[in-house]
């Protein structure tokens, strides 16, 4: 029989890609696969006896007759390798197997090919033969013979664990188990144009979560009853508190949610679930921190998010669920770490980095060390066992892989104590940080049997945080080229940085020139750390599509402000007003930003001084610049929008201005055509005047020579007297009625 006792061969494959446990090849060359579903009680005492049941498959093309399903108990293994060398074993092997226990069998009269049953067998501890301390192998075979043989052969074999203590030790190990509450990216940065700013989700996934059933509902209805440590991302507590009222699910036509009764009780649940339980609150956001190190440090201003991150979680686990939490941990993506993730994790004041065994390794050690390591700087490195940590990544929704993960657990953790017994260890589980529910229980499952056990003693993360170090315990952390290739082809690259740092500048230009500048930075201050987040791992799609979300509708809010379009004007005059009129389409008013006008030919046209800008949401205002012009021709005017500190506002608005100025020979010209109508009035009224006058001396010589001269007028047949001036019927001369006089200076303005 050959075992795994190096610990060097153990640990080179611990950096794998999560995966399920390993399970043996139960049939290996027999023609029976056997399934243990469960073994019960997980860790027996004394006097109870074991019930092992699970499924027997005939996959052969030959009847299985006369058999029968025995158990066999194999000698204590003698470290944590020679349990992972257990899980690998292939065959049924007599020496490391052990013989048949008699008396305890059950009787299975034919199995047809393709066909599957149930067993069940039952064995009092007394006689399973558990004479020291230890974890035992044990084996469940089918026996019998096929057609091919007249003989009785061992057709199949499973096995699993025995953790066997007959009393509490003296020094018990502690141990914490951290339970995440932890999901992937939900809102958006978009929110409803009404007052509540109705939040938009990405779909509706959450709610299926957080139903009666779902992943993260199982994880808060066993986790309460569990001495665990809650580890939470506030994204995830922020984003059901925005379930609980009305919100949009994302798309054209969008539907509303209607989940708002599910996330209230959730939160309701989970306030209560906590209560007596230690709280570590990750940064908002779940940020990747390896990401960030190895990418984000090359990008000004990526660290700088770490910092309100780690503010905004305690706020809003304080506001949501009205406990204080621990903010000073940090848990890199699978716990692995190099130099620069250290420096990263521990920048924004949390002095405790959750790593893992496989990433600071115990090689020359035959024991497993405390968790907690002083890694210098005064922060200290939590190294959660790696066996522990991955002993539920398979799929647990098959009861044998549950039964069997559930039952290694318990060895590995027994085997931790039998190591060194006279010396009392604190280790640290860190599991997958979104555990689907079947793992969930599985999880549960195990943490109930240890307690019955009474081999451990559960602590909070903050107790193992502060054990006494192992002297003997690596504290080296290793280089960046030591990190795992997987682990970096996942990480967000440099590009996605970079757009980041581009959004939040836009954000920053833009919310100065906001009345309320809290209704902006808000949803778009979460999504951008949102954007960094370690669940966007194996989703690059996912996240570029999501960056491009956020920006893009930043920049669809900051075209709501603009200038509005001007066509040609024309300027007839040394001064004129141009109007140039700005459009606030937003909820809010804007304020701060200065409007400047900018001739392309400025000693033709001076376009007069830049103007303060202040426009209450959804209105337009018009804003009157004085021009002056010197000289004739055309003039490109450039309307430009800017912020205080001078940074330019929205795109540029171009329209040409054409001067016909008035020069002192055209009012000459006026002037004397002015002059010319005036003379000819004086002429025209000194011509009426003097025939009127005419008119009245013979008016007058009529009446003194008694009528004779009107007698004298109506004889005469050939008289021309009315022609005469000034007579009845002479025609009336055109005074000019238009207003003579120069304009005004005020000139006129076309647009």
């Amino acid at each position: 029989m050959t075992l795994l006792t190096g610990v060097p061969l153990l640990v080179a494959s611990l950096q794998l890609p999560q995966a399920a446990t390993a399970r043996a090849d139960s049939a290996g060359s027999h023609p029976v696969s056997v399934t243990i579903n469960a073994m019960s009680p997980a860790a027996p005492g004394k006097d109870d006896t074991v019930t092992v049941s699970g499924t027997l498959t005939n996959d052969s093309k030959n009847p299985i007759t006369g058999a029968h399903v025995g158990l066999h108990r194999g000698a204590a293994l003698n470290d944590r390798s020679s349990i992972e060398a257990v899980t690998k074993r292939t065959g049924y092997l007599p020496a490391a197997d052990g013989a048949e226990i008699a008396e305890h069998t059950e009787k299975v009269d034919r199995l047809d090919p393709g066909a599957s049953r149930t067993f069940t067998v039952n064995v009092p501890v007394k006689d399973l033969g558990l004479n020291d301390d230890g974890v035992y192998p044990l084996g469940v075979t089918l026996s019998g013979h096929t057609s091919n043989s007249s003989y009785d052969q061992v057709l199949g074999i499973d096995r699993t664990f025995l953790p066997w203590q007959d009393a509490a030790p003296a020094k018990k190990t502690q141990l914490t188990y951290l339970w995440p509450l932890i999901s992937t990216t939900h809102l958006t940065a978009e929110t409803g144009a009404d007052a509540q700013q109705t939040p938009v989700f990405r779909n509706d996934d959450l709610a299926a979560e957080i139903a009666p059933g779902g992943r993260l509902q199982k994880m808060i209805e066993l986790g309460k009853n569990l001495r665990v440590t809650f580890v939470i991302d506030p994204d995830l507590l922020a984003s059901v508190e925005a379930m609980t009222k009305t919100y949009r699910v994302h798309g054209p036509d969008g539907p509303m949610g209607k989940n708002q009764a599910v996330a209230m009780q959730w939160l309701n649940d989970l306030e209560n679930a906590v209560k007596g339980h230690e709280v570590v609150a990750l940064p908002f956001g779940d940020p990747d921190l390896a990401s960030l190190a190895h990418h984000g440090k090359s990008v000004p201003s990526a660290l700088g998010h770490l910092g309100p991150a780690t503010e905004l979680a305690s706020k809003t686990v304080d506001t949501i669920l009205g406990v204080k939490p621990r903010t000073d941990f940090t848990w890199p993506v699978n716990g692995a770490i190099d130099s620069s993730i250290v420096d990263v994790a521990t920048s924004a004041g949390a002095h405790n980095v959750i790593t893992r065994s496989d990433s600071l390794r115990d090689e020359s050690l035959s024991y497993t060390p405390t968790a907690a390591r002083p890694i210098g700087g005064g922060n200290t490195a939590i190294v959660a066992d790696t066996q522990l940590s991955r002993a539920f990544e398979g799929d647990m929704s098959k009861s044998g892989n549950a039964s069997l993960a559930i039952q290694e657990f318990l060895a590995e953790a027994q085997m931790i104590g039998l190591e060194n017994p006279e010396q009392q260890r604190s280790v640290v589980v860190a599991p997958q940080r979104m555990p689907s529910a079947p793992q969930a229980q599985a999880m549960a499952s195990a943490l109930r049997n240890l307690e019955q056990a009474n081999w451990v003693q559960p602590t909070k993360l903050g107790d193992a945080a502060k054990a006494k170090p192992d002297p003997h315990a690596n504290r080296q952390i290793p280089s960046r080229s030591a990190y795992p290739s997987f682990l970096r082809r996942e990480e967000l690259p440099i590009e996605a940085f970079q757009q980041i740092e581009d959004t939040q500048t836009a954000l920053d230009d833009f919310q100065v020139v906001l009345a309320q500048p809290e209704r902006v930075v808000t949803p778009f201050g979460n999504a951008i750390m949102r954007e960094m987040s370690t669940s966007w791992r194996g989703d690059d799609k996912g996240a570029a599509a999501f960056r491009t979300s956020v920006r893009g509708y930043l920049d669809g809010l900051t075209k709501k402000v603009r200038l509005i379009p001007k066509s040609e004007a024309t300027l007839s005059g040394r001064s004129a007003t141009i109007p140039v009129t700005v459009q606030n389409n937003l909820l809010q008013g804007v304020q701060g930003l200065t409007l400047r006008l900018t001739s392309s030919q400025p000693n033709r046209l001076d376009v007069g001084k830049s103007q303060q800008i202040k426009v209450d949401g959804g209105h337009s205002q018009s804003f009157k610049f004085e021009t002056t012009a010197n000289a004739n021709g055309l003039a490109w005017v450039t309307a430009q929008l800017y912020t205080a500190d001078g940074k330019p506002y929205g795109e540029p608005m171009t329209f040409r201005v054409n001067v016909t100025e008035i020069t002192a020979t055209v009012m000459l010209v006026i002037a004397g055509g002015v002059l010319l109508l005036v003379l000819a009035g004086v002429r025209i009224y000194l011509q009426r005047k003097r025939a009127a006058a005419e008119e009245t001396d013979d008016e007058e010589n009529g009446e003194d020579n008694g009528g004779s001269a009107a007698d004298e007028k109506d004889g005469d047949d050939g008289g021309t007297g009315g022609d005469a001036p000034g007579q009845p019927g002479e025609p009336t001369p055109d005074t000019g009625s238009e207003k003579s006089g120069p304009s005004d200076s005020g000139e006129k303005v076309d647009r």
